[in-house]
């Protein structure tokens, strides 16, 4: 198998900071008196629901139109690609409602394909909101459907964490697939934000406690997006998340070992891999595949009886612990 070429992520991009007052509108330019195309479908759609606008403006920076509307509970769903909601979160939320009396968050909401609206950012408030038995919600609508695959970048309620990720990011490849099969992986790198994050949503899918934190740094620096099809790729991160899980499975056989020797820590998986993995010594990295294989084959032959406690305790403060 050919070498890869492939090197180290660089670092994300940030906007620079801009001089003070430079971009967008001044605030009485975001007054929006008349609605039109996209805008007024989107009325449309909420006033067919039950619901009421109670104010329209041009957001300051994109000057993208926005309806603040007040919509039937019953008429919003979270995106069918989000991560599930937390229960100990969304009661939490329920419970500052109730005593303040007041809600004061909008959620964010999208007109849905067939009927109704999405929330691809506002899961937990919708479940809060429901559990205290309310009738209706406030929502920030926007005509901008495409906003409902910038998920990762808009829901700020609680922090992701890999599992989270993942999970949402192979939800909003499969709904893709429904009407874009054909188009380049490539072409959703900025909905999907990172390639691993597929292979790992393909994972946690039919493993949910699978420690991905263990795997995901190779993963990551071996997957990219690609420029076939989401039909084609998607087989192969299937492929990959089927290698990954056989190899999870021979990294619990090794625990599973250690901890019958009398070893106690929350990094045996951490550990057991890093020692397997020789990816750190190689001059060219190799094919994702070629690795895994590798790092399977050193888990497999490792001898239990030649490790020391210090060498698991020296492993502890490097990476993640072993359970999402």
């Amino acid at each position: 198998m050919p070498k890869s070429n492939l090197k180290r992520l660089p670092p994300k991009k940030r906007p620079r900071k801009a001089k003070a007052g430079t971009r967008g509108t001044e605030a009485n330019e975001s007054l929006l008196p008349e609605l039109t195309g996209a805008g007024l479908e989107t009325k449309a759609a909420i006033e067919r629901a039950g619901g009421v606008i109670v104010g329209q403006y041009s957001e300051p920076i994109g000057r993208h139109p926005l309806l603040l509307a007040v919509l039937p509970i019953a008429s919003i769903e979270p995106t069918p690609f989000q991560r599930d909601v937390s229960d100990m979160h969304h009661k939490k939320l329920a419970d500052v409602i109730d005593r303040t009396g007041m809600f004061l968050d909008p959620i964010i909401a999208i007109t849905a394909p067939k009927d109704g609206f999405w929330t691809p950012n506002g899961g937990h408030r919708l479940a809060a909101m429901r559990r205290l038995g309310a009738k209706s919600i406030t929502a920030l609508v926007v005509p901008k459907r495409e906003v409902a695959w910038q998920i990762l970048a808009l829901n700020t309620e609680k922090a992701h964490n890999l599992k989270d990720k993942s999970l949402e990011v192979i939800r909003i490849f499969r709904n893709l697939l429904e009407d874009s099969a054909a188009k380049p992986e490539k072409d959703f790198a900025y909905y999907f934000e990172e390639a691993s994050l597929i292979t790992m949503g393909l994972c946690y899918e039919q493993h949910a406690r699978f420690s991905g934190g263990v795997y995901n740094s190779f993963v990551r620096r071996l997957t990219t997006f690609s420029d076939d099809s989401l039909t084609k790729t998607l087989k192969v991160h299937e492929r990959h998340a089927t290698m990954l899980l056989e190899l999870d499975s021979k990294v619990a056989e090794a625990v599973a070992k250690l901890k019958a020797k009398g070893f106690v820590s929350p990094y045996l998986k951490t550990f057991v891999v890093a020692r397997s993995n020789p990816l750190r010594f190689m001059k060219e990295p190799p094919e994702l595949e070629e690795l895994i294989r590798t790092i399977r084959g050193k888990v497999e032959r490792m001898n239990i009886d030649k490790i020391k406690p210090e060498d698991i305790t020296a492993s502890g403060g490097s990476g993640a612990a072993d359970d999402e």
